[in-house]
């Protein structure tokens, strides 16, 4: 029989989903890290920094246990900030700095998960009153949601700058191919692309 343990399921999709971000990055000039590849601004270093923000704030504020105790919060992570201070990263907060940053907001997390059962009751305290109260469980699983949402950004964006695709290191879970391969693949669907639209 198969025992359950669903905390050690949720953080495990949680860990992956921060390995699978993280490793976006590796072998990257400092340009390429923060460079903005969307209409939007999407950049990798600034979904690192988005994400550290995330659990902070609802694996750590939530219930109680802020991540910022001893110390003053940086610049983008207080409430009067402009809007999408924690997507990018600015030219004098380094690489080291923000992925250091996850790395602790990791830890404190999963400090909270440990500490905490999965029915204890927190409050965001940037919701609505009426709907503020959340359980550690809903809390896991929307930040697995969201940490796995921005590793699919990653790979989109890490993509456009060199090619790279794959969920992990020594694990790409794409179909083999070259590159005359993919430009056939890419080829036949724009060409269906085409025919569907012109129908």
């Amino acid at each position: 029989m198969i025992e359950s343990n669903p905390k050690a399921d949720l953080l495990r999709y949680l860990q992956d989903a921060r390995d699978a971000l993280l490793w976006k990055l590796d072998g990257l000039s400092e340009y390429d890290t923060r460079r903005p590849l969307t209409p939007t601004g999407t950049n990798l270093l600034g979904l690192v920094k988005h994400v550290a923000g995330v659990e902070m704030g609802y694996l750590g504020d939530t219930f109680g246990r802020p991540f910022f105790d001893d110390e003053p919060p940086p610049w983008w992570y207080t409430e009067d900030v402009e809007p999408n201070a924690d997507m990018w990263a600015t030219a004098d907060e380094s690489r080291e700095e923000i992925i250091g940053l996850y790395h602790q907001a990791w830890e404190h997390s999963n400090s909270t998960i440990a500490t905490l059962p999965l029915d204890a009751i927190g409050q965001v305290p940037w919701w609505p009153e009426e709907r503020r109260e959340v359980t550690l469980h809903h809390v896991l699983v929307r930040v697995i949601a969201d940490t796995h949402r921005h590793a699919g950004h990653a790979d989109i964006v890490r993509e456009l700058i060199d090619g790279t695709v794959g969920l992990l290191k020594g694990s790409d879970n794409v179909p083999p191919g070259d590159q005359a391969w993919w430009e056939n693949h890419r080829s036949r669907l724009e060409r269906a692309a085409r025919e569907a639209g012109n129908s």
